[in-house]
């Protein structure tokens, strides 16, 4: 159409270029385009006819000024897309026209497509040194935000870097973390891909394959390709494809049953009506651009009859498509009519005519007035504030591209501005392609995309979906479950690390957190629940009174400390008896004093170990036994003093009476209260916490402090028992019909057994157990000494009073 300036349009109205094979010995062919006309396609290039026509109609945008077009078909192939681009900026016939005569008037003001991103790169290439500029409604490739390869492209569609980003993110909203990906095998498609590949790996999300494909490739690529989707395990495909691809690779895939598949589409076909009829592909989700609503559009897309369609190739190809028949011309079958002038547009459903859903349409409205707003600010200075526009002013597309930088305006509720790379904000519709009532799959718009807004807030759903076949459940599509708290991930060799074996925490270790990486240990005084995803505080554990074994030893340490007292008070009520006297006894009150004190010592073992108690329990312990020991030691050593003064001559009473018996049991005591003092003056017992014996429980128990100490305590009692029983054995033999060396032979016999065992049992048990062990020995070797030393005497002086006569005792015949 003729005007004072022309914008150029460029348009993928038909789906193929044709070839031919060139014998070299004719001149080739002119490029042209065949195949179907893409209703869609036409759509566009109609919305750009009536925004112009609608700017030429308005007086406050180029008020005066009538804008002329120059519609071309690239047919989406880049040597046709660039002939036109040639055409357009030497000003040459273009092949698309309406039949109205067109303006000579040379080079166009700007150029409004191509749709797609290959054709436009190759565009933007021929134009932009010209510094003509470009704006795209449908090229997405992220590559064309590069100003130093495109200074003159700018589109009203979103970049693919955003919209590849939203796709991740929507992936990993749902969970998916194993997808298979496809693509367009071109720029659209593979610069779309790599940026979504980026995202997806930020994200943590795994590719089991990715298949590149164009509609040009013989059908064994489509063949492959849909038998990589069949075989796979990844049940979400993320499609980053063309309308035209995709439909190729669907009728691939119809044409033999795969399993369900759960697609993620991008903007260039999710939108797209003519492909709803794959029911296979119910379900599918992807980004598209926000409906919108462009008032007038469809009277003028309706607005066709047989004389306005006549004057152009590309409208009578597709009134003929939409009626079957023929416009102006006889029919060449039988099964093709003559069109007679009452087809009805308003009845026809096609893509063309369907406006309920407006997209990519919108794109290329604002597209055409976002260039008229920059021609606007060029040549209509505003004067007595009314704008002023001077039709003959010679505008350059240096001036437009300067303007079209800084565009900012409203039309129809839809902002319209670029950013510094030519694009404008991201705002993507979440659509999803669900069943109707009637069986038929719809486009419905389930939420948004806003990628202004702060992150982890981008998306907003307002309504439900339905997934693959139909379902209400989110599918699953994970190369390995979720690792649950109290497991780890590990990689699986020669796999992506979406796949992975769940290994349970090591002992000691635990996570809390789903697919977990690590296991984390607990602190030193916790330890892992059953689980493993939880630390727990470590159970104390010390010998109590509370518990059975405490219970038991405490039993026997009161009822050994009960018994001493009952034979002291047996002795003090018989003292008088001959075998009271005979057995001095001085020493033996005192060894039943020791022994009572003995058994009480052993309840300082039982119980939480204190500063006081770690070192009353070991120093006690140490004093009591070497004063029982060295009331045994004197008691023999009084056996063997007494038979030896029996002999004619001997006076050796004289030299042990009383009072050294006395001294003795005092300096052998007294040794072991030094060993005692230096003990605790210089590294004394102490409470402690033993954290390696158990990893699962804290031992309280109380630690030696100098080890020298303990042992040189136990040692000087092993050797005073040692000592005590070397006499013993010498007096056993000793005549007398009650020679007390024998018992305390037998006792003493008993009592180094059980200290000798005690050493390596004390040794390996563990915890508590060692505590127990001890007094086991305490309460063992007191018993012996009280049983082997006063049960017999006992018993003669209760139960065989005849026996217990200084006439019986001095017998020399035992059997009397």
């Amino acid at each position: 159409m003729d005007g004072d300036y022309i914008i150029g349009g460029v348009f993928s109205i038909h789906n193929y270029m044709h070839t031919v094979k060139h014998n070299y010995t004719s001149i080739p062919e002119h490029l042209r385009c065949t195949g179907s006309v893409d209703s869609r396609e036409l759509r566009f290039s109609r919305a750009m006819v009536f925004a112009i026509e609608e700017i030429n109609n308005s007086t406050e945008l180029l008020p005066g000024v009538r804008l002329g077009y120059r519609i071309h078909d690239s047919c989406a192939s880049v040597p046709v897309a660039v002939q036109a681009a040639f055409q357009l900026t030497n000003g040459v016939q273009p092949a698309f026209d309406t039949g109205e005569t067109c303006s000579q008037s040379g080079t166009v003001t700007a150029v409004v497509g191509e749709s797609g991103s290959t054709p436009s790169i190759s565009t933007s290439r021929i134009i932009g040194p010209f510094d003509i500029p470009q704006v795209s409604h449908y090229a997405t490739c992220a590559c064309l935000s590069d100003k130093q390869q495109y200074p003159t492209f700018f589109r009203t569609i979103p970049s693919d870097r955003f919209q590849a980003l939203a796709l991740a993110k929507l992936v990993k909203h749902f969970g998916w973390t194993w997808i298979g990906a496809v693509r367009s095998d071109s720029d659209y498609g593979n610069n779309g891909m790599a940026a979504f590949l980026h995202a997806a790996r930020k994200e943590g999300i795994c590719v089991e394959y990715s298949e590149s494909f164009y509609r040009t490739h013989p059908r064994s690529r489509f063949q492959r390709v849909a038998d990589v989707i069949r075989g796979s395990t990844a049940m979400v495909v993320v499609a980053f494809v063309s309308s035209g691809d995709i439909r190729l690779l669907l009728e691939e895939l119809g044409r033999r049953p795969s399993p369900p598949r759960q697609w993620v589409g991008s903007e260039a076909w999710v939108t797209d009506p003519n492909l709803l009829r794959f029911s296979f592909c119910a379900g599918t989700i992807g980004v598209g651009i926000p409906q919108s609503v462009i008032p007038g559009l469809r009277e003028f897309l309706l607005d066709l009859s047989p004389a306005k369609v006549a004057g152009s190739q590309v409208l009578t190809e597709f009134w003929e498509s939409a009626f079957n028949c023929r416009l102006g011309r006889s029919a060449d079958g039988a099964e093709e009519t003559v069109c007679d002038g009452t087809e009805d547009m308003q009845k026809l459903q096609s893509p063309y005519t369907d406006t309920s859903q407006l997209r990519i349409t919108n794109m290329v409205y604002k597209a055409v007035y976002a260039i008229a707003h920059a021609m606007h600010n060029v040549m209509c200075p505003e004067r007595n504030s009314a704008p002023q526009c001077d039709r003959f002013t010679k505008i350059e597309p240096t001036q437009v591209l300067g303007q079209l930088k800084r565009v900012n305006f409203s039309r129809n509720g839809y902002q319209v501005s670029f950013d510094a790379n030519g694009d404008p904000l991201a705002l993507y519709e979440l659509v999803n392609w669900q069943r109707s009532e009637s069986g038929s799959t719809e486009i419905v718009t389930v939420g948004y995309y806003d990628a202004s807004l702060p992150a982890g807030q981008e998306f907003q759903t307002n309504r439900n979906l339905t997934w693959a076949q139909g379902g209400t459940q989110v599918p699953v599509s994970v190369c390995s479950e979720s690792c649950p708290p109290g497991t780890r991930k590990v990689l699986q060799k020669k796999k992506p690390v979406c796949c992975y074996d769940c290994i349970p925490c090591p002992e000691g270790e635990i996570s809390n957190t789903t697919d977990s990486p690590d296991c984390l240990p607990c602190p030193e005084e916790f330890w892992p629940n059953a689980d493993r995803d939880l630390c727990l505080p470590k159970p104390i554990e010390f010998l109590s009174f509370h518990e059975a074994l405490g219970i038991i030893l405490a039993t026997f340490s009161v009822g050994g400390a009960c018994l001493a007292v009952v034979t002291a008070t047996v002795f003090f009520r018989h003292r008088a008896s001959a075998i009271v006297r005979a057995n001095n006894s001085e020493l033996s009150f005192l060894l039943l004093f020791s022994l009572a004190l003995c058994f009480l010592c052993s309840l300082t073992f039982i119980g939480p170990p204190s500063d006081w108690s770690c070192m009353l329990r070991h120093t006690a312990f140490g004093i009591t036994f070497v004063l029982c020991i060295s009331c045994v030691l004197g008691k023999t050593i009084v056996v063997l003093m007494a038979f030896r003064a029996t002999l004619p001559g001997s006076n050796v009473m004289k030299w042990f009476g009383p009072p050294q018996q006395r001294m003795t049991v005092a300096s052998f005591t007294f040794i072991q209260a030094l060993i005692c003092t230096l003990w605790l003056v210089l590294n004394p017992p102490f409470p402690i916490k033993n954290l390696t014996t158990y990893k699962e429980r804290i031992i309280l128990e109380c630690a030696l402090g100098s080890a020298i100490g303990f042992w040189a305590v136990l040692g000087y009692i092993g050797l005073l028992a040692v000592l005590c029983f070397a006499l013993a054995v010498l007096a056993r033999k000793l005549p007398d019909n009650f020679n007390e060396a024998k018992l305390i032979t037998f006792s003493m016999l008993i009592f180094c057994a059980v200290w000798i065992t005690f050493i390596p049992a004390y040794v390996s048990s563990p915890g508590k157990f060692t505590v127990a062990v001890e007094i086991f020995a305490m309460l063992a070797s007191s018993f012996a000494l009280i049983l082997c030393i006063f049960a017999q005497k006992c018993f003669i002086i209760l139960f065989r009073p005849e026996k217990n006569t200084k006439k019986h005792l001095m017998s020399k015949n035992p059997s009397d």
